[in-house]
């Protein structure tokens, strides 16, 4: 019988948008229909202004995604299917998340459980890593003959020191938590109980600054990482001119003068 259940949960609470991989039976493993659901999901969540902050998780307390659907690839290859490398373009999803490169909004990975390959690639994607202590991250490609396609060569090798990185990427060798947090990859680990409170503590936080604010800080950390110094500062910043130009920017200072919280419009 075909599986027409949806493979992605997609919800709304005031300012924050709630994105769960639903395919907790087979601990999320992320199919192409999983990827034309999330391509729909990511376009919304981008264009809703009313949208601050995400949060992206998986089903179940067993696994945030343990990354490519290995049997549909395998039925795949069988059919004719040919090759790929790094990237998603032509394919279902496409542009993922891990190739959104514009994307401003602040997402949060809530990791409980298993972040391998392709799931790992999403959490790394994210702008904040929160994880259990169970949880386990791994890039496990080279021993199934393939390469860490989304983008897992990529960011790890810049999200971790670079020989501890390679290690992880030509081995497939896993990350506990408690190593993530150490290393400097996750930003919070904590009991399984605690992970809601945890993750709602940082979605707090992000809604107390001022949306555009946020957005022009991740948008010019991330542009400018690579950069020299003095073309950091010369650089123009989309969402900083939107930020420069806004009623948020006045509001703040008001806010802070006259002894009241701020009241943000995003605008």
């Amino acid at each position: 019988m075909p599986d027409d259940k949806p493979r992605v949960r997609y919800r709304k609470e005031g300012h924050v948008a709630y994105v769960t991989l639903d395919r907790p039976e087979v601990l999320n493993a992320m199919d192409l229909r999983m990827h034309a659901e999330l391509a729909e999901v990511w376009d919304d969540f981008d264009s809703d202004d009313t949208i601050w902050v995400g949060v992206l998780t998986g089903a179940g307390d067993r696994a945030f995604s343990v990354g490519q659907d290995l049997k549909e690839l395998v039925a795949r290859v069988e059919g004719g299917e040919g090759p790929s490398s790094f990237g998603s373009r032509g394919r279902p999803g496409w542009p993922r998340l891990t190739e959104r490169f514009d994307l401003s909004k602040p997402l949060i990975a809530r990791v409980n459980g298993y972040a391998l390959g392709g799931g790992f690639e999403l959490a790394l994607a994210c702008d904040i890593i929160v994880a259990a202590e169970h949880a386990t991250f791994a890039l496990p490609e080279a021993r199934l003959g393939l390469v860490p396609g989304a983008g897992g060569v990529f960011r790890l090798a810049r999200q971790l020191p670079f020989r501890t990185a390679l290690g992880h990427l030509m081995t497939g060798r896993r990350l506990s938590a408690d190593r993530a947090l150490h290393l400097g990859l996750v930003n919070d680990v904590v009991p399984a109980d605690q992970l809601d409170d945890c993750v709602d503590g940082w979605v707090r936080d992000i809604l107390r600054c001022a949306p555009l604010s946020v957005r022009a800080v991740k948008e010019a950390a991330a542009a400018s990482v690579t950069l020299p110094l003095d073309q950091a500062f010369a650089t123009r910043y989309t969402w900083e001119d939107r930020r420069m130009h806004s009623r948020d920017a006045r509001e703040g200072p008001l806010a802070f003068v006259e002894k009241r919280p701020p009241v943000w419009t995003g605008d």
